[in-house]
């Protein structure tokens, strides 16, 4: 069943392209320079991406690095280095330096750029529109990234909104659909266009998502439960409800529980949700909290931080720290001040992302980016952006 990888590379777009879907700016002259160990995070606002440096970490405040023009909406990935971000635009996976808030003329090119994710060493792009995987060395563009580095490729039988994983023993795992809808996935050996199946699994209807726990254990969210990958085989953990969606996996490395989000109504408006589904990957058991009424949140508003634990941005401008084996909200601290739902998912509307112990959030209401202590729950830093915040990533090392 496996695929035979499709030959595509990776092209270096020119500076001087005559539609670039992305065009550089200067960075200000009087921005202050920031330390070399300091947090890089780029920000999204409508049309636009802001660069900035972060010395939270070090008592510090935020500094802008620099801005550039962009598609309208723009998604936001972490390479994985410390140093260098991707940005999801018509022209696929573009390269943007955090050090100098600059494109490098360096373009993975997607038909439709999707998800990005880095585990053991290797960088993954997944190509909703066509399948196309490509499995890069982390570290490839701290070398050079003008050029086109060395990478491992497949491609899936349909193009479809998927995602893949590399394991530390050079097995991927991928995700099986088509535009149709997702059904299940591969778990593969080999290279390119010599690619072996080594298990399967059609058990995931709307598989969505990925997270890696302890002892490398992978799960993917499907519409009736989770997917585990574990000991060279998958195992389907089934949801309580017949429509029990869970979309997104926020994994810890060192931890044996995943917390998901968790939608029980396929017909329910708006995206906020009220129920965390709760995975023991040491046991295979699947449960589902509720959430006190106060605590709701979107896809963009869950992180793990310190003790393992969940911290979830909720509605009500909190963040509540939730025990992932108990799911149980253990601490809360007010962060912002409160806000509704999207209408859409596209739209601006808080979101936050960790590094290390540090939280950032984006309040849209005030054009504001927060950098928060998890640990203590205490905002150490606070800066304004001339646009609305919507899309943020860190570039985590």
């Amino acid at each position: 069943m496996a695929a035979a990888a499709a030959g595509l590379g990776v092209a270096v777009l020119a500076a001087c392209s005559a539609t670039p879907s992305s065009e550089p700016a200067q960075p200000g002259s009087d921005a202050a320079a920031p330390a070399a160990h300091d947090t890089r995070l780029a920000v999204s606002t409508p049309g636009g991406v802001t660069v900035l440096s972060s010395g939270a970490n070090n008592g510090g405040d935020f500094a802008t690095i620099g801005s550039l023009k962009t598609d309208e909406f723009t998604r936001l990935n972490a390479f994985g280095d410390g140093k260098h971000l991707l940005l999801s635009t018509s022209q696929g996976f573009e390269v943007l330096d955090a050090d100098s808030a600059e494109l490098t003329g360096l373009v993975f090119p997607a038909t439709t750029p999707g998800h990005v994710v880095r585990h053991d060493g290797s960088t993954m792009l997944f190509d909703d529109g066509t399948g196309h995987t490509t499995v890069l060395a982390t570290d490839a563009l701290l070398k050079d990234d003008s050029h086109a580095p060395a990478s491992r490729t497949y491609e899936a039988d349909a193009p479809h909104h998927g995602v893949s994983i590399e394991l530390s023993d050079g097995t991927l795992l991928t995700t099986v659909g088509t535009d149709e809808g997702r059904t299940g996935a591969l778990a593969l050996e080999g290279h390119d266009d010599h690619w072996h199946e080594h298990a399967t699994s059609d058990e995931c209807p709307g598989i969505h998502g990925e997270g890696t726990a302890r002892d490398e254990v992978a799960v993917f969210g499907c519409e009736d439960g989770a997917l585990l990958f574990k000991n060279g085989s998958f195992t389907k953990l089934t949801a309580p409800d017949a429509f029990g969606r869970m979309g997104n996996a926020f994994a810890a490395d060192d931890s044996p529980f995943v917390v998901g989000d968790y939608k029980n109504d396929p017909d329910a408006e708006g995206y906020l949700l009220s129920a965390v589904t709760l995975i023991d990957t040491a046991a295979e058991t699947l449960t589902v909290a509720e959430l006190p009424e106060n605590v709701r949140y979107t896809f963009r508003d869950v992180v793990r931080g310190p003790e393992g634990n969940a911290y979830i941005l909720s509605a009500d401008g909190a963040i509540h720290v939730l025990d992932p084996k108990t799911g149980k909200i253990i601490d809360s601290f007010d962060v912002i001040a409160p806000w509704e739902g999207p209408a859409n998912w596209q739209d601006a509307h808080p979101a936050i992302v960790a590094d290390g112990d540090i939280a950032y959030v984006t309040e849209p209401a005030t054009k504001s980016i927060h950098a928060v202590d998890l640990a203590t729950g205490k905002t150490i830093a606070s800066t304004t952006l001339d646009g609305v915040p919507n899309e943020l990533a860190v570039a985590v090392g």
